[in-house]
């Protein structure tokens, strides 16, 4: 399965591990989150395989903006289903398509899997 990476491409995040990828011939497709959406079937299976505190970037001004309330019952799905519809909460990046889904930028954890 070719490799997706999924994001921002406005985020430094991002830009870190397009850079990465790029410099070491590693060939993906990016998946524009801001453009293309992304759906909550994707988010729940995600969720399912890395879990919800991996995926949910809690340091963003989005997420921040819940009340308490939100942040203290926020379930699997309810989480599925503001990332689906505020990209923003998502951690960047994911790439899939590795084998498994890895969540974030890490370079040694990238020159393991692709380098």
């Amino acid at each position: 399965m070719p490799l997706t990476m999924y994001g921002i491409p406005n985020c430094d995040t991002i830009k870190k591990a397009r850079k990465w990828l790029e410099a070491e011939g590693v060939a993906y497709a990016f998946h524009d989150y801001k453009k293309a959406g992304i759906d909550e079937a994707r988010l729940t299976r995600w969720i399912d395989e890395a879990g919800r505190d991996a995926l949910l970037n809690t340091r963003g001004t989005t997420y921040r903006k819940l009340s308490d309330a939100d942040k203290a019952n926020l379930g699997d799905a309810t989480a599925a289903r503001l990332m689906a519809a505020h990209p923003s909460m998502i951690k960047r990046p994911v790439i899939e398509g590795a084998g498994e889904l890895i969540v974030g930028f890490d370079e040694a954890l990238y020159s393991r899997r692709f380098g």
